[in-house]
């Protein structure tokens, strides 16, 4: 069940193991010849498709929070079309896979559920009028059976999973989560990529005036910043920097920005120039650097930041050639070796 998804919600999961051709297994089995390959059983029947609607590359949202997501599912069909798998990536790290198959033999469905958190979720049902109603019961933290209804139903090219609990042998129901799967289109990676971008443009934009509040905002608390001699430092260390005022910019522009988006995972690499002072002394730079950011349930949070040593050809504004008189360029690449400056971070 997709996490009976927050499932990260109650913390519960799911495992599952199919057993299948043991018709006819004797203590001495008869070996499958070469010449007579064994044909698997037919999974074409209607009852075996009744949830196919289910199948697809999902963006998954909380009904009430339709703006933010909360996992991304892939669904498809494996063992000959026989089982749907699925694969569910969530914002907040829980990770699972859910088997699903129509058991013909007892005419239920059966679906498994398991995840990174070590827990098992099974449960089994029927196709009911335009839904797919699952069932079945889990231990609670403290050892109190808990029953579970999961309900999947299309809806306009979308699919809504919903799921219940009781924990009074089913006379009360209480709503576990409500989630709604759309469709993934190009456009979400489109989308993701506008976000992060402007996220990082605004945090470098924080930097420049040193704001620490909206710095906070955009910074995960277990931020770390490694710089091109291997410093390292923390989320706390750039705040306390930025309201010191220590370090004042006088340029602090991106060049060369690229996002690539991986699931809830983002990275950005771009060029930057840096120019001011550091308690009174100057410093003038281009670095590369790498931020990765982490989709989460309150947003995307910049989670880890690497720079580059500063470029050979600094000092320099991005893009300006060695045209001062009597400086050759080998000049600047020996005053850029000597020179200890800041980067956009502390002090490499």
């Amino acid at each position: 069940m997709n996490p009976i998804v927050r499932r990260s919600k109650a913390g519960v999961a799911s495992a599952f193991v199919l057993l299948a051709g043991l018709n006819g297994l004797t203590a001495h089995p008869r070996p499958v010849s070469s010449a007579e390959p064994s044909k698997p059983d037919s999974c074409m029947a209607p009852e075996y498709r009744q949830l196919d609607f289910w199948i697809g590359d999902w963006d998954v949202f909380d009904v009430d929070n339709p703006s933010t997501t909360v996992a991304r599912v892939r669904v498809d069909r494996i063992l000959d079309g026989c089982v749907l798998r699925e694969d569910y990536q969530g914002s907040d790290g829980l990770k699972g896979q859910s088997f699903s198959i129509n058991d013909a033999s007892r005419k239920v469905w059966h679906q498994s559920w398991v995840t990174n958190r070590g827990r098992l979720l099974v449960v089994e049902g029927n196709l009911q009028a335009d839904k797919i109603v699952l069932g079945g019961t889990y231990k609670s933290a403290s050892g109190e059976e808990v029953l579970v209804r999961g309900i999947w139903k299309p809806v306009s090219g979308n699919v809504s999973e919903m799921a219940v609990t009781s924990t009074d042998e089913g006379k009360t129901w209480e709503p576990w989560f409500d989630l709604v799967f759309r469709p993934r289109t190009e456009s979400s990676d489109r989308d993701d990529r506008k976000i992060v971008a402007g996220l990082d443009t605004q945090y470098q934009a924080a930097v420049k005036i040193n704001d620490a509040a909206t710095m906070d905002r955009i910074l995960a608390d277990d931020f770390t910043l490694v710089t091109g001699s291997g410093k390292t430092y923390g989320k706390a260390d750039l705040i306390e920097e930025a309201r010191s005022g220590r370090v004042q910019y006088e340029h602090q522009e991106d060049t060369d920005q690229t996002v690539r988006i991986w699931a809830h995972t983002a990275v950005v690499t771009a060029k930057l120039w840096e120019k001011g002072t550091d308690g009174g002394k100057p410093f003038d730079k281009t670095v590369w650097f790498s931020d990765t950011y982490v989709r989460t349930p309150t947003g995307w949070r910049y989670v880890f930041g690497q720079s580059s040593l500063p470029l050979p050809d600094t000092p320099r504004a991005v893009g300006r050639r060695f045209t001062q008189p009597g400086h050759t360029k080998q000049f600047w690449m020996e005053l850029s070796r000597s020179r200890r400056v800041l980067c956009r971070w502390p002090a490499a």
